[in-house]
């Protein structure tokens, strides 16, 4: 499966974090494209340069993996979700934070993200365990990413 990779990139933990779960999706089989990695092919650090990369990037892909830790999810995160959204790419959201920080509505898919965020996911791997290893992560996102369909079946929580 072609598969998206969003997430924050901001700090060398986040960095770090992107590539080794990504590293794990392509082992077991995924085309992963990682916004962090695919920037240095380009030429120019020019802003409409990366934008178009990353836009194409979705455009392209069958699933995105978003991860959503963090009191409020990371601003690119939530735009590269809606975009995958509207063109219809099913969305898995990842979560490893124990913090709350969402709506927390009757019905809502994850409380502790945003509303729209959690209702835009088919997949939501939801593992705020600080003792839950990276290799658990990778384990339980291939198994979303292994139930997931374009045919409006119901959300899947693991």
């Amino acid at each position: 499966m072609r598969i998206y990779f969003a997430g924050p990139l901001f700090t060398q933990a986040e960095r770090l974090w992107n590539v080794m779960i990504a590293a794990g999706l392509t082992k077991a089989g995924h085309t992963v494209f990682l916004p962090q990695t695919e920037v240095q092919a380009i030429t120019t650090l020019e802003a409409d340069a990366i934008f178009q990369v990353d836009v194409d990037g979705v455009r392209s892909a069958e699933a995105v993996v978003a991860v959503l830790d963090g009191a409020d999810p990371d601003s690119g995160t939530s735009f590269e979700c809606g975009l995958a959204y509207a063109l219809g790419i099913p969305i898995v959201i990842v979560r490893t934070d124990f913090r709350a920080g969402g709506d927390a509505l009757p019905g809502q898919n994850l409380a502790t993200i945003n509303l729209m965020l959690s209702q835009a996911a088919k997949a939501i791997v939801n593992l705020p365990d600080p003792a839950t290893t990276s290799e658990a992560v990778i384990s339980t996102l291939v198994d979303a990413l292994a139930g997931l369909s374009r045919d409006g079946s119901p959300l899947s929580r693991i």
